[in-house]
């Protein structure tokens, strides 16, 4: 399978974009009411010394656009002074046109009077021709290296009242303003500013499709700001929305990520910016906007951080321009994009794809929006679990057919499917691919247990479940003891996992074989783990909802399922270009054009921890060129090398 891996072509000259979500110090929000020239120039040469090649700015929109057929062209004038200051750093700038939600707080034009931003025609008309106006003026300015229609406009407009905006209407709104920036003669890249919210990432629909404003938009830009009860979790976390966000085939960049250093301490900050960028990275994303440039402890009486004064302190900088941890992990990460040249690199191809169900993104009639979350978070701790494994795992979306070709299909804690795609995966492991599933019965009690036909057959078994009864699990950890061989696993070798699930969920389910073959047990002797072979493959059945159990968990990982992807990887002859002898240590592969390829090693480990590689060839230091057997992480550390 070939991974999502697309890159922007505008403006080599500051690509790959890296840089930050910018306000200057001196105002925040309400910057260009005080412009100051000198500070802007003084905060961009320290963002420029660390390796940033641009920023994303924003037309604050009460105060750029004060009455419904008027611009103020006074801050027009200063916002060209900013791109100039831009230009004279050797840096670019994304702009935003509607700024009505910023960091907790929504502001309006003063003319808006409650008209609703997406159906009142009049209103989609001012900011349609607000969008064309500042397009033309700054359209041939060499500093603008993209545009955004609007900052979190899911937060601004209908989300959090009763009736969301439909998709088809918010799809019209997002054609009249991408179509705005174009008729007024912009030629830069395009994107909405959303955030990714939407239905295809998280299951919620939001009125914000990928698939449907696609046609209009030139790249996808998630915000992540979620957090979870597990590092390894955490640190995924971005990198799995990119690889969700990804749905469309169109570069993805990492539009706003970040975190107030009132809320982690200085060497927690640098950590989770270390991971977030080198695993996004991994995770398709080919640009970062940190949110955001700098703090302003100096507006602690002006909104919004009045009442979220947390918000005054997500800067990479702090309130006088000196740089934070932050900053100099971005710095450390520029130095990581230029050795490998990363605009000319992709990331190497997988055998093993994670199948996201379509009842995602699909509201099937009479599904129900709550197994959606069950979805999301067992898709996000197998893709975990891959990473432990050092398994590249290519994501695959039901909802399209499984377009490609694996080895290995990896189902975790899946209890819906189609009728289409149940077949399809038979006809898949007949030609010779092998099919995992773990059982689960869902999370609420109504149409519990598994949503697809004839799992018997798919898996050579004769389930034993009554209806309406969930098979609960007394155990509190699930010990999986193997009696007979299988992969990397022998007989004998025991998987131990934590149980967790509410009352429907935490369940198993009992089978009887019926041409499958038990290769591991539970505690009380009950299949585990069923092997079905079919054709010239097989098909894999876990009777117990391994990755659900293991996201409900707090502070879960590593855990056991890393050594079950292994064992499938090995049965189904899924490569693995470079294996880890620590589940800490994840490994990844990106193959530049000239057929060089670059090695990541992302340690999950509070502790220095010593590796050794295997790799078909050698691992070399990026520097000097030394040959390595043996790679030190320093403490959630991360290391690039290049395998020979």
């Amino acid at each position: 399978m070939r991974r999502h891996s697309a890159q922007l072509t505008h403006d080599p000259a500051v690509l790959p974009w890296l840089g930050a979500n910018f306000w200057s110090r001196t105002g925040g929000p309400l910057m260009w009411r005080g412009y100051d020239p000198a500070t802007v120039r003084e905060e961009l040469a320290v963002l420029r010394a660390h390796g940033l090649t641009m920023t994303r700015s924003f037309f604050y929109w009460p105060d750029f656009h004060p009455e419904p057929h008027r611009v103020d062209e006074t801050l027009c004038g200063h916002f060209h002074d900013f791109l100039d200051a831009h230009a004279e750093a050797g840096m670019a700038t994304v702009p935003t046109f509607l700024v009505g939600h910023m960091s907790g707080e929504n502001w309006d034009p003063a003319w808006r009077g409650g008209r609703d931003l997406y159906e009142d025609v009049w209103l989609v008309g001012r900011q349609a021709w607000f969008v064309s106006q500042m397009t033309r003026r700054f359209k041939d300015h060499p500093a603008v290296t993209g545009w955004l229609i609007s900052n979190e406009m899911p937060g601004y407009g209908r989300v959090y009242q009763v009736d969301p905006p439909s998709s088809e209407v918010v799809t019209a709104w997002a054609q009249a303003m991408c179509n705005a920036v174009r008729a007024a003669g912009g030629t830069q890249p395009v994107s909405l500013g959303d955030g990714a919210w939407g239905i295809e990432v998280t299951g919620r629909d939001n009125g914000y499709s990928l698939r449907e404003t696609a046609e209009y938009v030139d790249f996808v830009g998630p915000h992540v700001y979620r957090s979870d009860t597990d590092r390894p979790r955490q640190h995924y976390r971005a990198a799995f929305e990119c690889e969700l966000a990804a749905v469309t085939g169109a570069p993805v960049v990492l539009e706003e990520f970040g975190l107030s250093t009132d809320m982690v301490s200085d060497e927690n900050a640098a950590v989770y910016y270390r991971q977030t960028l080198h695993n996004s990275l991994l995770g398709g994303a080919t640009g970062w906007m940190a949110w955001n440039n700098t703090d302003y402890d100096d507006l602690w009486e002006q909104s919004p951080y009045d009442h979220h004064p947390f918000e005054m302190h997500f800067g990479i900088t702090d309130a006088t321009g000196a740089p934070k941890p932050p900053l100099r992990e971005l710095g450390a990460f520029a130095e990581v994009l230029k050795a490998v040249d990363f605009p000319r690199c992709r990331r190497g191809d997988a055998d093993a794809a994670l199948v996201v169900p379509a009842f995602l993104e699909r509201g099937y009639p009479y599904s129900r929006p709550a197994d959606r979350p069950l979805i999301f978070t067992s898709l996000h701790q197998g893709y975990v679990a891959a990473h432990a494994a050092d398994l590249p795992v290519g994501l695959t979306r039901e909802a399209d057919g499984l377009p490609d070709e694996a080895a290995l299909y990896l189902l975790p804690a899946t209890r819906q499917l189609t009728t289409r795609t149940r077949r399809e995966l038979r006809r898949r492991a007949h030609r010779g691919a092998t099919v995992y599933l773990s059982f689960c019965s869902g999370e609420h009690p109504v149409t519990r247990g598994p949503w697809f036909d004839d799992l018997d057959g798919l898996f050579g078994v004769a389930h034993q479940l009554s209806y309406g009864v969930a098979e609960s699990i007394e155990d509190e950890v699930l010990e999986m003891t193997f009696t007979q061989d299988f992969g990397s696993l022998a007989a004998g070798d025991v998987l131990r996992f934590p149980v967790a699930g509410n009352a429907d969920s935490r369940a198993y389910l009992p089978v009887v074989p019926q041409g499958a073959r038990v290769v591991a047990v539970d505690a009380h002797d009950r299949p585990a783990l069923l092997v079905n072979e079919t054709g010239s493959g097989r098909t894999v059945l876990a009777t117990y909802p391994l990755e659900h159990m293991a996201a409900r968990t707090a502070r879960a990982n590593p855990e056991d399922t890393h050594r079950l992807y292994a064992a499938l990887a090995r049965v189904a002859g899924a490569r693995r270009p470079v294996t880890v002898d620590s589940p800490y240590v994840g490994a990844d592969v990106l193959v530049h054009e000239d057929g060089r390829r670059f090695v990541w090693l992302v340690s999950q480990h509070g502790e220095e921890i010593t590796v050794r590689p295997a790799a078909d060839g050698t691992l070399h230091d990026l520097t000097s060129g030394t040959a390595a057997d043996e790679v030190t992480l320093a403490p959630y550390g991360v290391r690039v090398m290049e395998l020979r």
